[in-house]
Protein backbone atom coordinates (compact mmCIF):
# COMPACT_ATOMS: atom_id res chain seq x y z
CA UNK A 1 0.00 0.00 0.00
CA UNK A 2 1.06 3.21 -0.88
CA UNK A 3 1.37 5.88 2.13
CA UNK A 4 1.69 8.87 -0.03
CA UNK A 5 -1.28 10.84 -0.03
CA UNK A 6 -1.01 11.84 -3.98
CA UNK A 7 -3.11 10.88 -7.14
CA UNK A 8 -2.14 13.66 -9.46
CA UNK A 9 -0.52 11.52 -12.19
CA UNK A 10 2.35 14.67 -12.73
CA UNK A 11 3.27 15.06 -9.25
CA UNK A 12 3.89 11.37 -8.96
CA UNK A 13 5.42 11.32 -12.07
CA UNK A 14 8.46 14.02 -10.40
CA UNK A 15 8.44 12.17 -7.09
CA UNK A 16 9.39 9.11 -8.74
CA UNK A 17 11.89 11.01 -11.09
CA UNK A 18 13.42 13.45 -8.68
CA UNK A 19 13.25 11.93 -5.54
CA UNK A 20 15.48 8.81 -3.40
CA UNK A 21 14.45 6.60 -0.71
CA UNK A 22 16.58 5.81 2.08
CA UNK A 23 16.31 3.36 4.47
CA UNK A 24 16.91 3.93 8.63
CA UNK A 25 17.72 1.07 10.85
CA UNK A 26 16.06 1.34 14.30
CA UNK A 27 17.81 3.83 17.06
CA UNK A 28 19.80 5.67 13.94
CA UNK A 29 19.41 9.46 13.03
CA UNK A 30 18.71 10.68 9.76
CA UNK A 31 18.86 14.19 10.63
CA UNK A 32 20.69 16.17 13.66
CA UNK A 33 20.84 19.50 14.84
CA UNK A 34 23.00 21.79 13.09
CA UNK A 35 22.80 19.56 9.87
CA UNK A 36 22.13 21.61 6.38
CA UNK A 37 18.80 20.57 5.69
CA UNK A 38 19.30 19.65 1.89
CA UNK A 39 16.05 17.62 1.60
CA UNK A 40 12.34 17.39 3.55
CA UNK A 41 12.02 13.27 4.46
CA UNK A 42 8.56 12.07 3.98
CA UNK A 43 8.03 8.48 6.02
CA UNK A 44 6.90 5.58 3.73
CA UNK A 45 7.39 3.04 6.46
CA UNK A 46 8.42 2.96 9.96
CA UNK A 47 8.14 5.79 12.66
CA UNK A 48 10.26 8.90 12.89
CA UNK A 49 10.63 10.59 16.58
CA UNK A 50 11.14 14.13 16.36
CA UNK A 51 13.33 15.90 19.16
CA UNK A 52 14.07 19.45 19.92
CA UNK A 53 17.87 19.61 20.95
CA UNK A 54 19.45 22.73 22.90
CA UNK A 55 22.54 23.48 25.09
CA UNK A 56 24.29 21.25 27.38
CA UNK A 57 22.23 17.57 25.37
CA UNK A 58 19.34 18.47 26.61
CA UNK A 59 16.00 17.31 24.85
CA UNK A 60 12.62 17.46 24.59
CA UNK A 61 10.33 15.15 22.43
CA UNK A 62 8.01 16.81 20.42
CA UNK A 63 6.07 14.19 17.91
CA UNK A 64 6.20 11.20 15.78
CA UNK A 65 5.61 11.01 12.27
CA UNK A 66 4.09 7.99 10.78
CA UNK A 67 3.98 7.03 6.93
CA UNK A 68 2.81 9.39 5.15
CA UNK A 69 3.92 12.21 7.09
CA UNK A 70 6.73 14.42 7.19
CA UNK A 71 8.33 17.42 9.16
CA UNK A 72 7.01 21.00 9.24
CA UNK A 73 10.29 22.09 10.62
CA UNK A 74 12.50 20.22 8.04
CA UNK A 75 10.01 22.09 4.97
CA UNK A 76 10.77 25.49 7.04
CA UNK A 77 14.44 25.26 6.79
CA UNK A 78 14.64 24.26 3.61
CA UNK A 79 12.39 27.42 2.77
CA UNK A 80 14.41 29.88 5.41
CA UNK A 81 17.43 27.61 4.23
CA UNK A 82 18.16 27.76 8.14
CA UNK A 83 19.70 24.35 9.50
CA UNK A 84 18.36 22.00 11.89
CA UNK A 85 17.21 22.93 14.73
CA UNK A 86 15.34 19.14 15.20
CA UNK A 87 16.92 15.87 15.77
CA UNK A 88 14.72 12.66 13.62
CA UNK A 89 15.89 9.09 14.72
CA UNK A 90 14.29 5.96 13.56
CA UNK A 91 12.15 4.06 16.32
CA UNK A 92 12.17 0.84 14.15
CA UNK A 93 13.84 0.44 10.64
CA UNK A 94 12.48 3.32 9.07
CA UNK A 95 11.78 4.14 4.86
CA UNK A 96 11.84 8.15 4.15
CA UNK A 97 11.37 9.52 0.90
CA UNK A 98 13.93 12.09 0.21
CA UNK A 99 12.46 15.27 -1.51
CA UNK A 100 14.90 17.95 -2.55
CA UNK A 101 15.19 21.19 -1.41
CA UNK A 102 14.40 23.14 -4.76
CA UNK A 103 11.37 21.30 -5.24
CA UNK A 104 9.52 21.88 -2.17
CA UNK A 105 8.26 25.58 -3.30
CA UNK A 106 8.24 24.76 -7.01
CA UNK A 107 5.45 22.27 -6.28
CA UNK A 108 3.40 24.04 -5.12
CA UNK A 109 2.13 24.42 -8.34
CA UNK A 110 0.11 21.07 -7.50
CA UNK A 111 -2.76 21.64 -5.54
CA UNK A 112 -2.11 18.51 -3.58
CA UNK A 113 1.02 19.10 -2.36
CA UNK A 114 -0.06 22.75 -0.94
CA UNK A 115 -2.91 20.90 0.63
CA UNK A 116 0.10 18.74 1.94
CA UNK A 117 2.23 20.76 3.00
CA UNK A 118 -0.54 23.04 4.70
CA UNK A 119 -2.18 20.17 6.29
CA UNK A 120 1.48 18.99 7.97
CA UNK A 121 2.05 22.76 9.04
CA UNK A 122 -1.22 22.98 10.67
CA UNK A 123 -1.06 18.76 12.24
CA UNK A 124 2.26 20.11 13.59
CA UNK A 125 1.89 23.42 14.98
CA UNK A 126 -1.44 21.36 17.38
CA UNK A 127 0.88 18.58 18.49
CA UNK A 128 3.28 21.40 19.29
CA UNK A 129 0.66 23.46 21.15
CA UNK A 130 -0.20 20.00 23.13
CA UNK A 131 4.00 19.74 24.52
CA UNK A 132 3.74 23.28 25.21
CA UNK A 133 0.02 22.79 27.68
CA UNK A 134 2.14 19.65 29.08
CA UNK A 135 5.40 21.43 29.88
CA UNK A 136 3.62 25.03 30.75
CA UNK A 137 0.09 23.54 32.45
CA UNK A 138 0.18 19.90 33.73
CA UNK A 139 2.26 17.91 36.60
CA UNK A 140 4.95 16.34 35.48
CA UNK A 141 3.33 12.23 35.86
CA UNK A 142 1.05 13.65 32.82
CA UNK A 143 3.81 14.60 30.92
CA UNK A 144 5.58 10.99 31.78
CA UNK A 145 2.28 9.43 30.46
CA UNK A 146 1.87 11.46 27.56
CA UNK A 147 5.84 10.66 26.67
CA UNK A 148 5.39 6.79 27.37
CA UNK A 149 1.62 6.71 25.55
CA UNK A 150 3.41 8.53 22.50
CA UNK A 151 6.44 5.97 22.40
CA UNK A 152 4.18 3.22 22.64
CA UNK A 153 2.02 4.09 19.73
CA UNK A 154 5.00 4.54 17.80
CA UNK A 155 6.37 0.65 18.33
CA UNK A 156 2.73 -0.65 18.08
CA UNK A 157 3.30 -1.89 21.71
CA UNK A 158 2.11 -1.24 25.32
CA UNK A 159 5.50 -2.55 26.75
CA UNK A 160 8.16 -0.25 25.36
CA UNK A 161 11.90 -1.02 26.34
CA UNK A 162 13.73 1.99 27.81
CA UNK A 163 15.38 3.46 30.67
CA UNK A 164 14.51 5.84 33.34
CA UNK A 165 17.65 8.19 32.00
CA UNK A 166 16.30 8.04 28.64
CA UNK A 167 12.91 9.59 29.56
CA UNK A 168 14.51 12.05 31.87
CA UNK A 169 16.47 13.26 28.71
CA UNK A 170 14.12 13.66 26.14
CA UNK A 171 11.41 15.46 28.91
CA UNK A 172 14.45 17.71 30.14
CA UNK A 173 14.57 16.53 34.17
CA UNK A 174 16.64 14.31 36.46
CA UNK A 175 16.52 10.34 35.92
CA UNK A 176 15.81 10.26 40.09
CA UNK A 177 12.92 12.02 39.85
CA UNK A 178 11.18 10.38 36.66
CA UNK A 179 12.36 6.88 38.75
CA UNK A 180 10.02 8.67 41.57
CA UNK A 181 7.42 9.17 39.29
CA UNK A 182 7.33 5.60 37.58
CA UNK A 183 7.34 4.24 40.97
CA UNK A 184 4.48 6.06 41.96
CA UNK A 185 2.64 5.81 38.69
CA UNK A 186 2.90 1.69 39.33
CA UNK A 187 1.83 2.27 42.37
CA UNK A 188 -1.51 3.72 40.75
CA UNK A 189 -1.44 0.69 38.03
CA UNK A 190 -0.93 3.03 35.40
CA UNK A 191 2.33 0.87 34.30
CA UNK A 192 4.52 -1.57 35.18
CA UNK A 193 8.24 -1.44 35.11
CA UNK A 194 10.36 -3.92 34.33
CA UNK A 195 13.79 -4.09 33.76
CA UNK A 196 14.58 -0.89 31.40
CA UNK A 197 11.25 -2.09 30.33
CA UNK A 198 7.65 0.12 30.93
CA UNK A 199 4.80 -1.17 30.35
CA UNK A 200 1.47 0.39 29.66
CA UNK A 201 -1.63 -0.37 31.48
Amino acid sequence: MNPLPFTDPKLLDEIKRFTRTKTIKAGETLISPGDKVVFVPIVLKGVLRIIRQGGGDKEIFLYHLYPGQTCAMAINCCQADKISAVKAIAEDDTEVLQVPVNLIDDWFKYPEWKMFVNSTYGQRFTELIEVVDLIAFSNMDKQVLHYLQQRGRAAGTKKISITHQQIADELHTHREAISRLLRTMEEKNLVRLGRNTIELL
